[in-house]
């Protein structure tokens, strides 16, 4: 039975749970695998268990939540950058929130915390109990996901192996390769515990596969690897699909019969299967077991023998019958399905790959492939044809197996021929019969055996569409009381295709003896449950509601399973689950907390809960909200009952009893409850309101009960029949909450409690004023204002209404009086229910009419005598009542002037005035004397207050008068106004006009007076300062002037006396020098002493450099003057004042660029500065203005600046002009320092020092090599033609020479002709020295002195003798540096060519790094014109030595011809080699005559310059190069360039490098110079004999490389050559007397001494003669011999055999006795008689034989003992007759043996 995709809606009539589906289905195809989504919920929901066991709380109601600060929120996590991070912190900060990012209890806190507990804090105390079971279960989950994570390991551990050991064998029975797929099926389910990993909510393999698990493990055989099967996918797309019913497969039978025409070769899983088979049978078809002998031949001898076997096998190849080969092959028949592949275009098709290929092609196909039966019944049999046909071009023959089942037969075939065989194309036929004996699923096969290498393979298969049941494995019947019953309906539905019949039994009734035994009519009892029906049959899409009753006995859950059988055979497990309940109720909520009795208060006795009401009003209402919780799953139907409470009062200790409660109901009670009834939801929170409204002032005490109804009681948990069940139910009382409250009465409160009206209010007008009444009752109020009405009205609005509790109302009072004066009166509110009013006391005051007059005083201010003046005033009335007044002066004010009339004029006098009415009135005052007038005027009013006016006035005349009669005016220069101030005061405060008049004075002709302003009228007071401007015409002293101003109003005018003394010109000049030290400029006031300035521009002005200086005309008078600048020589000419720069061609954008703007400034000054010296006087001076005015106390700064392209002293003069002032002659000095010459040209003028010459680098140059050469131009900027005279040094610093002093008979530097020669003083040398060199330096003072006594005077004669003291730099240095010309004249405005060498040193062979060479060269400067030189009074430029010269600093390197090398070894190139190694490794090919073993040598130019060199060695060593680069040096016109060789110049450029081959050359040539004596040996050749024995050979030479220059360089070349040495162990064999013909042997040692390898043999001679012509062997003799010489025929000389080379084949190999060991064999014998004389030679030769006698002994390894052979001397007495002489005198055969080595 499958479990269904879709859930059955729920039933109407019970709705319990949610129904599950359930479909029938076999067994073994329970699909137990977990979704996708379900895998990924797992870790969540392994998370959340964590969660709930990692942090434990218990839940707490607090009362009403207060309000407490909230916690900082924590900042979210940025989610990170890069996409392919694995962080997820930032998810889990955004849903948990604080819980994640909080911080958490570490272990080491945990573990402090435990340990620390024991103190007074319970809830401390109980949170460390809390964290320590925390920790227990912490640690016990990593325990087990330690142990989870190492049972994984282990079981993919074993499963590892396992896979490993089955690919293994796979790979012994499988042809093909393995491919990417797993080739096996995974056994880890098999190797680990799946109940251990869903124990701990981990997938387990159960979840994703669907197999079942077998009852034993299978056979182990040949299995076929997973990835040559076919997938699920695969089959469902290659095999038709048949449909299930009927009716679909008689309406579509052609099309089904034409799809299976066309699908006919479709490719199952079981015909993979069988292609598989056949390949494991060709497989095993192969080779023998018992071809093991094979793996012991050889690799080549194996391949022959196979050879031979396909030759035979070849011979013996008949022509065989088509049908036994595969189709599609070359021998075999055509396929009639498949045309045969061609071959690919590359080549044929190799044979093994297409006969592979062709074993699938299939013989025979059937028709249908599957035999499927369907909608089958137990009893009838089934049958169905089966065809098969022949696919191929040949007659085939086939063999078919019936099925093994009983279920399934075979008939007999029908065959188109005889004999059973099948025609190409043609079918046979087989019946299949179908036999079933129930309505279950059947498989089965038949097997067709062809000619073909596969076994063709039909399934059989029966399957009826099983019954299928939305139905849910477990049915949950959830929650019932205990003791009650429940019953939850479900419904079944059939929504399979098939109709089924089912049976219920519980699970220990299964299997049944018979289903008549356990169906039962009702309920199917399994307690606490039962199911109704028990038995039921559906059709497709029928349903049957199924009931499951429940009744629990308990409070744990319930289960129990129940089997459902099908008549298909199929079962399916249905369990029951349910949890027995208990009633549980829980207040966890009561707004405002619950209350605690007094202590002393009788409470009830039964009371579970108490709660006090605050003290209430009547009629009003107060509420409490009650929570109560439903702890059980069940729903509960209640009601509440007021009761009365049982008081009883009770002692310490004392408990009461049941008789003693009564229950009452509470008819009185102020309690109510809502809701009153209704139905508990199971497991939830429940609301109910709890409402006190008191109906009258006393206490109240009630009881509240909520009471359940129908509670059914507990049943025996012994019930083991639901028959034998009783039920009863009653009601229960579950809670008690008593309840109390109390009743007082209203507080109100009036705000202000007494109304008092400030002020005194007009009778008849309405007052009106607020209050307010507080309601701080907890009852709304009802209120009724009294009203007042005899004398006084007296209302409140509003009058009555209602105010809510806590509230407060707004009253407005209106009081109206009826008569004056105080009043004070008491109004009553009456509030209902209320046994007492409540008062309002008031208190006011009432007047009469009032007049205000609109001012406070009457100003008449100032009144000029007999003036009258007119003021109004305005009279309210601000009362509502008419007013009556009369206005006079009062009589005591007249009285105290002594007046009788009032000089006041009033109009109107009096009046009435209405209610807030307005009266004007208009007072005159006529000025009658001159006096200070106050007085009071008097406001009468009837029956009211009256009011007094004071006024004011003040009567005066004119008068004004001068601050100063007489001003003395200052500063008074000629034909300037000078001002003065005179002041002008108004005596009165009357205004007043006044005028000026002209000058008088016998001198006002000679002057001009003006006064501002000339007229106008001064204030009351006032003080005016006026400006008097006067202008003198002459220079004559003022003192006869006035000035006459009128005033009106007086009778006499003011007079103003003028005098002063007026000035002429007056002018200062001040000359400040730029970067001069001094702040403070020279300054000389003109007129006066100019004498003192003096412009001096400095001593040591550098050429071309802009030198600024300031002039400053100061004008310390007002009087403008004009002004002239003027140089008497050395001016600027006029028509470069006129020059204006013009624009470069060039966009107008260009020129807006700051580069651009920059570089026409500096070109525009450099225009400027040559405009300025183009006069060619060598210096100029310009002042920037020449001529202008200077203003009235004006300074002026006026900027001068001086140029210089030519080196001298300068002196002219500045001619100042000023107005009338006699003119200023100031004096100009510059002296110029500096040349003119430069080697660069000269764009601008800077104000900075000399511009220094550039270094003129020679670069780095090989030491001794050629010489280098500079030209260098050199440019006159200077107005005069110059003469250079150069000289060069070098730098020398020695404390020991500080100063030199110079000598010269006649001028320093003559002129000389291009020769070198004196023009001047031919016969006289040319100047005479210290006894050191010279060098340049400042000049002494008395050359300067010479040339100032000059001054002014005609040299008519030269100086004879010149001394000249200077200081010592550096000593001439012609040899590293010269200059030529030495004497060069550089013309004006052009320029001369000079050529600089430099000849490299050559440094010695001690200095390995480059020297730097320094040096610079002199230019003495010369003028040749005497007018040049000096002009008296103007300039005088100085020469030679006195003259700063050109100096140019000269700057080379030179460093020795060098290479750097890197060599194969530390020290040098060394080579070694052994003698053998002439010998190659087959000695037939014969010695080598030469052997040449190369090193590689690198060299690198590090330097800066190339290097030209040649490699020079000798024999035995060569060398060749690969890498050179060609010579660069210029080629022939017309030739190409060669590449370098050894003998050839190379050259190596900067930074590269070259790789040499160095070669030693080992010949038989060299091995010949080891027998040359010492005297004769050649040089660099050594014989070398260490003491263990060794023989070496060394040849030392030395590589040069030759460079250019004639400078080499050695690299040391060596090689050692090991030549043999052999050494017997003894010189001497005796045999001792032997018999004739018996053999002896002594035995002989032949030792190598050296390191190389040596061939050895052994040759045998008489001793004292030569064994043969050149008898024994060694590798090299004497001079180098030609190849082929004689070998020696002598056949007693033994040639080595075996190993060694054969002498005779080896060109150049000579024989000879050296380097061998010689060593004696005396033996004596005894023989029969023979006679004297008949000796032969060949026979005594023949006596000896040495066994071997040739060989090759290895190399001595270093530090080992030396190589060793045994050789064995055998010795046979021959029989030789003896002369007839004593024993003493016979002679002893002896045979010398030589052993020879011949290399190596």
């Amino acid at each position: 039975m499958e479990t269904g995709g879709a859930e059955a809606p729920q039933s109407g009539e019970s709705g319990s749970c949610a129904l599950g589906a359930a479909t029938w289905t076999p067994a073994s195809r329970v699909a137990r695998g977990r979704g996708p989504s379900e895998a990924t919920r797992l870790p969540s929901l392994a998370y959340s268990e964590a969660f709930h066991y990692g942090f434990g709380s218990r839940a707490r109601r607090v009362g009403p939540p207060t309000p407490q600060p909230l916690p900082e929120p924590h900042l979210l996590r940025l989610r990170p950058t890069s996409l392919r991070t694995q962080d997820v912190s930032h998810l889990l900060t955004g849903v948990f929130r604080n819980l994640y990012t909080d911080e958490v209890v570490g272990a080491d806190l945990s573990a402090s915390l435990i340990k620390a507990r024991g103190g007074e804090d319970a809830r401390h105390e109980e949170f460390v109990d809390e964290l320590r079971r925390i920790r227990e279960v912490y640690k016990q989950r990593l325990d087990e996901v330690e142990m989870l994570e190492r049972h994984i390991i282990q079981a993919r551990a074993r499963a590892l192996a396992e896979k490993e050991r089955i690919m293994q064998q796979a790979k012994v029975h499988v042809l093909e390769n393995f491919i990417t797929v797993p080739p096996v099926k995974s056994i880890f389910r098999w190797c680990v515990d799946s109940e251990l990993l869903q124990k701990h909510h981990l997938i387990s393999p159960d979840d994703y596969y669907s197999d079942t698990v077998p009852f034993c493990s299978a056979p182990k055989g040949v299995s076929i690897p997973g990835y040559s099967k076919l997938t699920f996918s695969c089959e469902k797309h290659s095999v038709p699909k048949k449909h299930l019913t009927k009716k679909l497969e008689a309406s579509c039978e052609e099309m089904l019969t034409k799809v299976k025409d066309e699908l006919d070769y479709t490719v199952d899983s079981q015909t993979g299967d069988l292609s598989l088979k056949g390949k494991c049978k060709t497989v095993k078809a192969g080779p023998s077991k018992n071809a093991k002998w094979m793996s012991h031949l050889h690799v080549p001898q194996r391949e022959l023998e196979r050879l031979l076997l396909v030759r035979m096998e070849s011979r013996n190849r008949f022509l065989k019958n088509p049908r036994f080969f595969p189709p599609n092959t070359p021998q075999g028949g055509k396929s009639l399905l498949f045309p045969p592949k061609k071959p690919m275009l590359t080549g044929d098709f190799p044979s093994g790959d297409l006969e592979e290929s062709c074993v699938d092609t299939p013989v025979f196909l059937a028709k249908p492939s599957i035999g499927f039966f369907t909608d089958y019944e137990i009893g009838p049999v089934y049958e169905m044809v089966i065809s098969l046909q022949n696919t191929t071009a040949t007659s085939r023959y086939l063999r078919v197996i019936p099925p093994s089942t009983p279920y399934f037969a075979l008939g007999l075939g029908m065959f188109p021929g005889k004999g059973g065989m099948v025609a190409p194309g043609m079918t046979c036929q087989y019946t299949v019969q179908f036999f079933p004996d129930c309505l279950g699923d059947f498989d089965d096969f038949i097997l067709v055996e062809t000619q073909s290498a596969h076994t063709l393979l039909i399934p059989l298969q029966a399957r009826r569409p099983p019954p299928v049941l939305t139905l849910s494995p477990v049915l949950d019947c959830g929650y019932c009381l205990i003791g009650g019953m429940k019953i939850t309906r479900f419904i079944c539905k059939n929504v399979g295709f098939s109709v089924g019949k089912f049976c219920i039994m519980p699970k220990k009734s299964w299997p049944p003896p018979s289903f008549r035994a356990v169906a039962t009519i009702g309920f199917v009892e399994q307690p606490p449950f039962g199911i109704l029906p028990s038995v039921f049959e559906l059709a497709p899409g029928q349903a049957v509601c199924m009931e499951v009753l429940f009744l629990p006995t308990s409070l744990e859950k319930a289960e129990q399973t129940f089997i459902v059988v099908c008549d298909n055979c199929q079962i399916k497990e249905l369990v029951t689950v349910g949890i027995g309940q208990l009633v549980a109720l829980d207040l966890i909520y009561i707004s405002g907390e619950e209350s605690h009795p007094e202590p002393g208060e009788l409470t009830d006795l039964t009371a579970q809960h108490f709660i006090r009401f605050e003290p209430e009003n009547l009629q009003s209402t107060a509420r409490k909200q009650l929570i109560i919780r439903n702890a059980t799953h069940v729903e509960l139907a209640f009601h509440w009952q007021i009761m009365k409470p049982n008081l009883q009062s009770l002692m310490p200790g004392e408990t009461y009893s049941l008789d003693s409660l009564k229950y009452h109901p509470d008819r009185e009670t102020a309690f109510s409850i809502l809701p009153e009834r209704g139905v508990l939801g199971p497991h939830t929170d429940h609301e109910f309101i709890l409402t006190f409204s008191p109906h009258e002032l006393r206490d109240f005490h009630s009881v509240l009960q909520m009471v359940l109804e129908e509670v059914p009681e507990p049943l025996s948990l012994e019930l083991e029949n639901l028959k034998d069940s009783s039920f009863s139910v009653d009601d229960v009382i579950v809670l008690e909450i008593e309840v109390k409250g109390s009743v007082e009465p209203f507080q109100l409160l009036l705000e202000p409690y007494a109304l008092i009206i400030p002020g005194e209010n007009y009778v008849g007008i309405n007052v009106k004023k607020d209050f307010k009444m507080w309601n701080n009752s907890k009852s709304p109020i009802r209120y009724l204002w009294g009203k007042i009405s005899d004398c006084h009205i007296i209302e409140v609005e509003p009058c009555a209404g209602t105010i809510e509790p806590n509230e407060v109302e707004d009253f407005e009072l209106s009081f109206t009086g009826g008569v004056p004066g105080p009043v004070s009166q008491d109004l009553l509110c009456e509030i209902q229910n209320s046994p007492s009013p409540v008062v309002l006391h008031i208190e006011a005051a009432f007047k009469g009419p009032a007049l205000v007059i609109s001012v406070s005083a009457l100003q008449f201010g100032l009144l000029r005598l007999g003036q009258k003046a007119t003021n109004s005033i305005q009279i309210q009335n601000i009362s509502q009542l008419p007013a009556t007044w009369c206005m006079k002066e009062s009589p005591v004010c007249l009285q105290e002037r002594h007046e009788d009339v009032s000089p006041f004029d009033i109009e109107p006098s009096s009046g009435q005035i209405h209610p807030l009415g307005e009266c004007r009135v208009n007072i005159t005052l006529e000025a009658k004397q001159c006096q200070r007038l106050q007085t009071v005027l008097e406001l009468e009013v009837v029956n009211g207050t009256w009011s007094y006016l004071p006024v004011y006035a003040e009567v005066q005349e004119p008068y004004v008068y001068l601050q100063s009669s007489h001003v003395e005016v200052r500063n008074l220069y000629l034909g300037v106004p000078a001002k003065a101030t005179i002041t002008l005061i108004n005596g009165t405060l009357l205004p007043t006009r006044f005028h000026w008049s002209k000058l008088l004075g016998h001198q006002a002709s000679v002057c001009t007076a003006k006064v501002s302003p000339r007229r106008g009228t001064l204030g009351p007071s006032e003080e005016r300062q006026l400006n008097l401007e006067l202008t003198a015409h002459t220079e004559e002293e003022l003192s006869d002037l006035a000035l006459p101003c009128t005033v009106s109003g007086m009778k006499e005018p003011l007079v103003l006396g003028i005098s002063g003394k007026p000035q002429g010109l007056q002018v200062a000049i001040a000359i400040s020098m730029e970067g001069s030290d001094s702040s403070v400029p020279s300054t000389a006031l003109w007129p006066g002493h100019l004498e003192e300035l003096r412009l001096d521009f400095g001593s040591k002005v550098p050429l071309r450099t802009r030198m600024n200086c300031q002039l400053i005309l100061t004008n310390h008078s007002p009087i403008q003057t004009p002004f002239t600048l003027k140089f008497e020589y050395f001016g600027s000419p006029q028509n470069s004042l006129n020059q204006k720069p013009s624009l470069p061609n060039m966009p107008p954008a260009l020129l807006k660029t700051s580069r651009i703007r920059e570089h026409l400034a500096k070109r525009e000054q450099l225009n400027f500065m040559e405009s300025m010296l183009s006069h060619g006087k060598g210096a100029a001076f310009f002042p920037h203005i020449s001529q202008g005015t200077l203003g009235a106390h004006q300074q002026l700064s006026i900027d001068i600046t001086g140029y210089a392209n030519m080196w001298g002293e300068y002196w002219d003069n500045l001619i100042c002009t000023v107005g009338d002032l006699p003119p200023a002659v100031i004096p100009v000095h510059m002296a110029v320092v500096g040349c003119p010459i430069s080697s660069q040209r000269t764009t601008y003028y800077t104000t900075d020092q000399l511009q220094k010459e550039p270094i003129i680098r020679f670069g780095t140059q090989v030491s001794g090599g050629d010489t280098v050469t500079r030209v260098l131009r050199l440019n006159n900027s200077s107005p005069c033609d110059i003469r250079l005279d150069w000289e060069t040094y070098t730098p020398e610093d020695r404390e020991d020479r500080l100063l030199e002093l110079l000598v010269f008979y006649g001028p320093p530097f003559p002129l000389r002709d291009q020769a070198g020669n004196d023009l001047s003083c031919p016969e006289t040398p040319e100047s005479s020295s210290s006894f050191w060199s010279s060098s340049p330096s400042n000049t002494s003072d008395s050359s300067h002195e010479a040339a100032q006594s000059a001054e002014g005077s005609d040299r008519a004669s030269q100086k004879i003798i010149s001394v000249v003291l200077r200081e010592h730099d550096g000593v001439p240095a012609d040899h590293l540096y010269c200059v030529s010309p030495k004497q060069v004249v550089v013309p004006t405005g052009g320029s001369s060519t000079i050529s600089i060498s430099y000849t490299p040193m050559v440094l010695g062979p001690e200095v390995l790094h480059k020297v730097k060479c320094v040096g610079y060269a002199l230019g003495f400067m010369s003028l040749d014109d005497e007018a040049e030189r000096e002009l008296p009074g103007r300039r005088h430029r100085l020469q030679d030595f006195a003259a700063g010269p050109l100096r140019l600093d000269l700057c080379g390197y030179v460093r020795p011809a060098q290479l750097s090398m890197e060599l194969d070894y530390g020290g040098g190139v060394e080579f070694r080699h052994q003698a053998s190694d002439l010998i190659p490794e087959q000695p037939c090919t014969g010695v080598l005559s030469e052997l040449v073993t190369t090193h590689h040598l690198k060299l690198t130019n590090t330097t800066e310059i190339p290097q030209y060199f040649q490699l020079l060695v000798s024999r035995p060593f060569s060398v060749s190069q690969e890498g050179a680069s060609r010579s660069r040096r210029a080629p022939g016109p017309g030739r190409e360039e060669e590449p370098a060789t050894a003998s050839k110049q190379l050259v190596l450029h900067p930074q590269e490098n070259m790789l040499v081959n160095v070669s030693f050359s080992l010949s038989l040539e060299l091995l010949s110079y080891q027998k040359l004596p010492a005297d004769q040996m050649l040089p660099g050749v050594d014989i070398r004999q260490h003491a263990s024995g060794e023989k070496e050979m060394v040849f030392t030479q030395s590589l040069l490389l030759e460079y250019a220059n004639h400078t080499t360089q050695v690299v040391p070349l060596r090689a050692t050559v090991a030549v043999p040495e052999l050494q017997l162990s003894t010189s001497w064999v005796d045999f001792g007397t032997c018999f004739v013909n018996q053999e002896r042997v002594r035995e002989v040692y032949l030792m190598n001494l050296s390191g190389c390898r040596s061939y050895w043999a052994v040759l045998m001679g008489r001793l004292g003669l030569p064994p043969t012509s050149c008898a024994g062997w060694h590798l090299v003799g004497g001079p180098a011999e030609k190849a082929g010489s004689q070998i020696p025929s002598d056949p007693r000389v033994a040639l080595p055999c075996g190993p060694g080379p054969d002498p005779r084949c080896t060109p150049g190999m000579r024989w000879g006795k050296c380097g061998g060991n010689t060593w004696s064999c005396p033996g004596s014998c005894v023989p029969p008689s023979l006679g004297v004389g008949q000796q032969d030679p060949d026979k005594d030769l023949a006596a000896f034989r040495v066994s071997p006698n040739s060989g090759l002994l290895e190399a001595r390894l270093v530090n080992a003992p030396p190589n060793t052979i045994t050789l064995q001397v055998f010795f046979t007495a021959r029989y030789q007759p003896l002369p007839a002489l004593p024993v003493s005198q016979r002679s002893w055969p002896r045979v010398p043996l030589v052993t020879d080595p011949y290399s190596p």
